[in-house]
């Protein structure tokens, strides 16, 4: 008896199942572009790293709040004035780095000690200068009001400067700010040539009735003025 096709016959392992759930399954699985257009989207979207600058004065901050509340008695933000920012800056010398003659030092004054001394290590000036700014910066950022900000108290201003001062005295560097250069143009040389020239080409007229015609000197006295106010303006550009 022949057998009915397709009856108890063992599935062929090398064929392809293309039977409605496979095809349903493919169809609901997503493009693999959309999922990386997603994950891209998701890592764009992420927030970029603070800078070293604000690092740093959140650092700042914190330093100084964790100051604050291990004074004696405790101190609060509010409450904070520029004599406890003063009181800040010398509590950090402890931790400088910065070695500043005193004045019974041989080496006082000397930019470059040739031997080692026993003076006491400091924080540098414009290492102070630079956290007082970051400090001030940051005391507006978490509410403070400008009028009563402690950081820009004239006694801390004062407190630096001498620090400058003394520093300067003591390690024989002096702290200067460098000037910026400013270019000016003066017009009065301008102006006398220009003049000259113009009267030069007046005369001209009156020899041959035209400005620049008659002869080649009517022309060349119309180049000169040109020349002479082009060479004035270039020569009388200073820096100040």
């Amino acid at each position: 008896m022949d057998s009915v096709p397709g009856r108890g016959a063992a599935p062929n392992p090398n064929s392809i199942n293309e039977g409605p759930s496979s095809a349903t399954a493919s169809a609901s699985a997503p493009p693999a572009t959309v999922s990386q257009q997603g994950g891209a989207g998701e890592s764009s979207s992420s927030p970029a790293p603070p800078s070293r600058y604000e690092s740093q004065k959140r650092r700042d901050w914190n330093t100084f709040l964790q100051y604050l509340k291990n004074h004696k008695p405790p101190l609060t933000l509010g409450r904070c004035s520029g004599a406890h920012v003063i009181e800040f800056l010398k509590y950090l010398d402890q931790f400088g780095k910065t070695k500043v003659h005193i004045t019974v030092c041989p080496y006082f004054g000397h930019p470059n000690p040739p031997a080692p001394c026993s003076c006491p290590l400091k924080q540098a000036w414009g290492s102070l200068d630079a956290l007082i700014g970051r400090l001030r910066a940051a005391y507006e950022e978490n509410g403070g009001r400008p009028e009563s900000n402690p950081f820009g108290a004239k006694a801390v201003r004062i407190y630096l400067r001498e620090v400058r001062e003394a520093q300067a005295k003591a390690r024989g560097i002096p702290y200067e700010k460098k000037k910026r250069k400013r270019s000016t143009v003066t017009t009065t040389a301008v102006g006398i040539n220009v003049s000259v020239a113009a009267t030069q080409a007046v005369d001209g007229v009156g020899d041959s009735g035209v400005v620049g015609g008659g002869d080649e000197s009517g022309g060349g006295t119309a180049a000169n003025v040109s020349t002479a106010t082009a060479a004035a303006v270039t020569a009388t550009t200073t820096s100040v």
